[in-house]
C-alpha cells in the first residue's frame, strides 16, 4: 500500500494522510439539527442521530480540553441493548443512497433496516462519508433528511471539504471556487476564513477577466468589487464542482502565474503563485443520466494540462476527501466517541462496513485504511452508481452487492453469523473480486 503524500509526478494529486485527522472540530456550528416534524420517520433513526451528534460534540470538547479550553460533560442516556456496539456502517451518498437528486429505490428501506426494522431487532450506528460538497453540513443534512424521510444529524456527516476548515488557521485571504451562487463563500466563512473571494468578485471588478462570461443579475449583486492591486490571495480552494470551467480555470491560471497571489502581476518563473486545494479527486460521479458525468477530478486534470501547456511546467495540486486516509481516521474517531458515550467502551468498532459506488475513491480508501487500521474496514461496492456491471474494478472490494439494501442486509447477517460462531459468507479476495453471490470474477 502506498501512503506517501505524493503519488509520483506532479500530474498526480498529493493525498494528505493525517493532516486533519487529529482535529475533531471539522464542522463548526451546532451539532444537533432537528428536521421538520414530518421528516422524523422513526424514533430509532432519531436515537442514532442524536447519539452520533452528541458523540461529535464530545469529540469536539475533548479537543477543546486538550487545547486548554474548559470541557463540559453532558450526560447521555444509555441506548437500548438492541443497539449494535461492535460494528457500524459508513455510507457514500451519491450513487449509493441518492442518484440525480432522487433517492435510490432501496435506500429508504435500507435505512429502516439498520434502524431496527430487521429480523434481529438490532439498530446499527452509521455515518455518511461523502466527497460531495458546496453546502454546509447542516444544509446537506436537511437535504438528505428530506430525500430519505429520515432524521439525520450533522454529527453523522463528513463531507469532502470539511477538512478545509483546518486551513483557515493557515490562510487568511483565499479564492473559493465552485458551487451554486454564494453557497461556497458561506461555507468558507463559516469555517473561519477571514477574507473569502469568489470568481464573481474578480469578474465584477474587471469584466474582461473572462471574455466569454458575463455575470447574471444575481451573481452581479452578490459579488463584491475589490482593489486587487492591494490584495494577495494566499490559497485557492475548489470547494465544489465548477459551473464555469473556462472562467474558473482562467482565474485560477492567472493566480498561479502571479507573484504571490497578486492578480495584476506575472511571475517570471511561474512558481510564485498560491497553492491549489481540491475537496476531492473523483473524475466521474453518478447522476440521473445513464452514464457517469465528469466531476472535480476531471477539472483538476484539465487545469494541470492547461498549466503545462501555457507555462511548460508541471502543477502540483492537493486533494482532500476520499481516498484520503485522514477522512477515514476522523470517521474512526467519531465512531469511537459514540461507543464511549453510549456503551462506555473506549475503542472503535471491530468492523466498519463502508458502502460505496466508486472503486477509485470509496473502495480504494477503505481498503488502504484497512491495511493500517486496528479495526476491520470492510469495503462493499454497490451497482447503483459509478461502477458498471461487467467491468473489473481497479481497486477490488471485499463484497459486491446490487444495491444498498442488499449491502446492509449482508453486513448485519455477516455479523450475526460471526457472533453465532457460524461460518460467515466467504469473502476473501483471490484473483478478481467477490460478487453478491460470493462468486469470483476472473
Amino acid at each position: 500500500m502506498t501512503t506517501a503524500d505524493s503519488l509520483g509526478t506532479r500530474r498526480s494529486v498529493r493525498r494528505l494522510s493525517s493532516l486533519e485527522a487529529c482535529r475533531a472540530d471539522l464542522y463548526g456550528g451546532p451539532n444537533v439539527l432537528v428536521p421538520p416534524r414530518h421528516l422524523m420517520a422513526s424514533s430509532e433513526a432519531h436515537d442514532i442521530a442524536i447519539e452520533m451528534a452528541m458523540a461529535k460534540q464530545h469529540l469536539d470538547e475533548e479537543i477543546s480540553s486538550e487545547d486548554g479550553s474548559p470541557r463540559v460533560a453532558t450526560p447521555i442516556e444509555r441506548p437500548p441493548q438492541t443497539t449494535a456496539d461492535d460494528f457500524a456502517l459508513a455510507f457514500d451518498i451519491d450513487g449509493v443512497l441518492i442518484r440525480g437528486g432522487e433517492p435510490i429505490p432501496e435506500a429508504a428501506e435500507a435505512m429502516r433496516y439498520i434502524n431496527g426494522e430487521n429480523p434481529y431487532g438490532v439498530k446499527v450506528p452509521y455515518i455518511f462519508v461523502t466527497n460531495g460538497g458546496g453546502k454546509t453540513e447542516e444544509e446537506r443534512c436537511l437535504d438528505l433528511s428530506s430525500q430519505l424521510a429520515l432524521e439525520v444529524s450533522p454529527g453523522q456527516f463528513i463531507c469532502g471539504h470539511t477538512p478545509m476548515r483546518e486551513m483557515a488557521e493557515k490562510f487568511d485571504t483565499v479564492l473559493v471556487v465552485g458551487g451554486v451562487g454564494e453557497k461556497c463563500r458561506i461555507v468558507a466563512e463559516g469555517y473561519g476564513f477571514k477574507d473569502v473571494i469568489t470568481p464573481g468578485d474578480i469578474i465584477k471588478t474587471r469584466h474582461d477577466t473572462t471574455p466569454f462570461r458575463s455575470l447574471t443579475k444575481e451573481e452581479y449583486q452578490n459579488s463584491r468589487v475589490r482593489d486587487f492591486s492591494k490584495i494577495n490571495i494566499e490559497a485557492i480552494f475548489v470547494f465544489a464542482d465548477s459551473r464555469d470551467w473556462a472562467g474558473d480555470q482562467q482565474i485560477i491560471l492567472d493566480l498561479l502565474m502571479s507573484k504571490n497571489g497578486r492578480l495584476d502581476t506575472r511571475s517570471e518563473t511561474f512558481d510564485e503563485g498560491p497553492p491549489v486545494f481540491f475537496s476531492h479527486n473523483d473524475v466521474v460521479w453518478s447522476t440521473s443520466h445513464e452514464h457517469v458525468r465528469i466531476g472535480m477530478g476531471a477539472l483538476r486534470a484539465s487545469l494541470e494540462a492547461l498549466y503545462k501547456a501555457v507555462t511548460g511546467k508541471d502543477l502540483s495540486t492537493i486533494a482532500f476527501g476520499k481516498p484520503q486516509l485522514g477522512t477515514y481516521q476522523f470517521a474512526t474517531r467519531l465512531l469511537r466517541q459514540w461507543r464511549k458515550d453510549t456503551h462506555g467502551i473506549n475503542r472503535p468498532p471491530s468492523t466498519v462496513y463502508f458502502v460505496g459506488d466508486t472503486p477509485e475513491s470509496d473502495i480504494r480508501g477503505t481498503n488502504e485504511f484497512n491495511d493500517i487500521s486496528d479495526s476491520d474496514w470492510y469495503s462493499i461496492l454497490v451497482k447503483t452508481g459509478v461502477y458498471q456491471e461487467g467491468t473489473i474494478p481497479r481497486y477490488p472490494p471485499k463484497k459486491v452487492c446490487q444495491n444498498v439494501l442488499d449491502a446492509v442486509q449482508f453486513a448485519v447477517e455477516r455479523e450475526f453469523a460471526k457472533s453465532g460462531n457460524e461460518s460467515a459468507i466467504s469473502d476473501d479476495i483471490d484473483s478478481g473480486f467477490v460478487s453478491e453471490s460470493a462468486g469470483v470474477y476472473n
